[in-house]
């Protein structure tokens, strides 16, 4: 058979090269893979539809379809495939590949692209496409159009090596694929199978075309200088699983514990963002002479603070352990990185404690008090203010169901969960990487869709509208979910920075003056607006043990309402 293509057989080898593609990937752990609609991607979406490993999610929004693909990875821990046409399709995923690149999750965005000779000519919906991504995501690997001049074990091997670069280091990879047309064909694969059959073995296994093996033994521990000094033990964002491992090694040895609320864990040293702001009361911590931080993006500006006055002023010796090789040490501190997995690294360094009790254990207990008196004065602050508030709803967070999960949206909220809440055994979600307000629902709905928990979703009003669209990847939904939007009429967090007063309303607030009874109804979703906080726990519990699908719940405050009330309370720490 000749190997000289005809214009219709050009389909069949697109979807050859698309078939063989999407199998490695298979193969590299990916079942998920995320689908924006468009022609030039068809070698792509149908073989995708073809490869019975392969799970298929839907959605007309490319920036809300990367988002969906980036919770399906945060929740599975595995890596992810999107599949979008040419042009500006491919630019709209850019937020949600930043976001993966701070946070690791795995990507793999597959873009349809036109052939290089439609590239820079005037050809329709044609742009750019090679580095459009820049350094967001770890590697990219431009393909030729798909030719048998180019053999099958060229592309499997490109694909490896983009592909073990990712299991090493996390966040997205990039293949950019130029597919001449014709795009549509009813020819059979078979047509070319001398071509096929180059790959031997390969079609016969159910392993990647390539191995590489990686020694990922934890480096020694010297307890000795770690464990023996006054310590604490920092929390960021980590699973569930990591965080109880953590916590019994912090009760192992005596030290306080901080938890950030991404660690879905609490402790006796709760609302650290609150109680160090009293100099006086949180004294007592400025004798740690060891931080030993697991994870990353903490959200208290307050402990990032302290921390850089420990290390730099206090001469503490400061640890990270996570097992990216990102640098996460905004302050440009003095810091020691264990590159290696958090469960592992703390089972080690249970097994290299001495038998003996640390003489400092306990060092840090006069601090416990602390967390009782934030919560003492914030309870009885909200006894005096008005039933329902973003205050409230952040202190209440540990009456929802213990099945249930949470996600954390950006902005203001998250950091009044950081200063009251003290939850407490739940997993918590959330896009603190480049902690941007856009595609939280997207990212939301990827979450649920992964591991089908009951799940409640905080998100401001801005938040939402910005992400309106999204609440399209819920309608079908029949796990339980609520979304619980504040909505303080725009961007409440302004009224805790300082910005010109003149200009707070009309350039960075920016009221709209809106409510989502109607975008739940336009999106087919239960809506309720609760007035009392009785009233919220009831509805909101009640959907998640009983209740099916997505039901948006608002909660109407007004302006300044949060800031007033943390202003307030904070002068009350103050004065402790």
């Amino acid at each position: 058979m000749s190997d000289q293509s005809t214009p219709l057989q050009q389909a069949v080898i697109n979807r050859i090269w698309s078939q063989t593609l999407l199998e490695e990937l298979s193969r590299f752990g990916i079942h998920d893979v995320c689908i924006a609609p468009g022609s030039r991607s068809t070698p792509l979406t149908l073989e995708a539809d073809e490869n019975s490993k392969l799970i298929l999610h839907t959605h007309f929004d490319e920036r809300g379809l990367g988002f969906f693909a980036l919770g399906l990875a945060k929740a599975s821990q595995k890596p992810v495939a999107v599949i979008v046409t040419s042009g500006t399709a491919v630019a709209n995923l850019l937020p949600a590949i930043a976001e993966a690149k701070l946070t690791g999750e795995k990507l793999v965005v597959l873009t349809a692209d036109r052939p290089v000779e439609l590239i820079g000519c005037g050809a329709n919906q044609a742009i750019n496409q090679s580095g459009i991504f820049s350094d967001h995501v770890l590697g990219s690997l431009e393909l030729p159009s798909p030719s048998l001049n180019v053999p099958l074990k060229w592309l499997l091997t490109s694909i490896d090596h983009l592909m073990f670069e990712q299991q090493k280091s996390g966040s997205a990879v990039h293949i950019n694929c130029p597919f001449p047309e014709p795009l549509y064909s009813k020819e059979p694969k078979a047509i070319y199978q001398n071509y096929i059959d180059q790959l031997g073995s390969w079609h016969s296994t159910s392993k990647p075309y390539t191995k590489q093996l990686v020694q990922q033994a934890v480096a020694p521990i010297d307890a000795g200088e770690l464990f023996t000094r006054k310590g604490v033990i920092v929390l960021g964002s980590i699973s569930l699983v990591e965080a109880h491992k953590a916590k019994a090694l912090a009760e192992k040895l005596g030290w306080p514990l901080l938890c950030d609320p991404q660690s879905g864990l609490t402790s006796n040293w709760a609302h650290y963002d609150i109680w160090l702001q009293n100099s006086a009361l949180s004294q007592c911590l400025n004798q740690c002479e060891t931080i030993l931080q697991f994870g990353s993006r903490i959200v208290s500006k307050r402990f990032n603070h302290w921390l850089e006055k420990q290390v730099e002023e206090r001469a503490a010796t400061y640890h990270y352990v996570d097992a990216s090789s990102s640098r996460n040490n905004q302050s440009h501190l003095m810091q020691t990185h264990h590159l290696a997995s958090i469960g592992n690294w703390i089972e080690q360094a249970q097994d290299t404690l001495p038998p003996l009790l640390n003489s400092q254990s306990g060092w840090g207990d006069e601090l416990n008090g602390l967390a009782e008196q934030v919560s003492s004065l914030a309870q009885l602050h909200l006894a005096a203010s008005a039933p329902l508030s973003e205050i409230s709803l952040a202190l209440s967070m540990n009456d929802l169901p213990n099945s249930s999960q949470l996600f954390l949206g950006n902005s203001l909220f998250v950091r009044l969960v950081d200063m009251f809440s003290s939850v407490d055994n739940y997993s918590v979600y959330s896009n603190r990487g480049a902690s941007g307000i856009d595609g939280l629902i997207a990212t939301a709905s990827g979450v649920v869709s992964a591991n089908q928990a009951p799940t409640v979703v905080f998100i401001g009003d801005t938040s939402l509208l910005y992400d309106l669209n999204s609440l399209a990847l819920l309608t079908k939904q029949t796990t339980p979910v609520v979304i619980v939007v504040t909505n303080n009429d725009g961007g409440a967090i302004f009224d805790l920075l300082p910005v010109p007063q003149e200009q707070k309303q009309s350039l960075y607030q920016m009221p709209h003056g809106y409510d989502f009874e109607f975008a739940a109804k336009q999106f087919k979703l239960g809506y309720s607006k609760p007035e009392t906080l009785d009233a919220y726990k009831e509805r909101v519990n009640h959907h998640l043990l009983e209740g099916e699908g997505a039901l948006i719940v608002e909660v109407q405050t007004p302006p300044e309402q949060a800031s007033a009330q943390l202003k307030e309370l904070i002068q009350q720490v103050h004065a402790l």
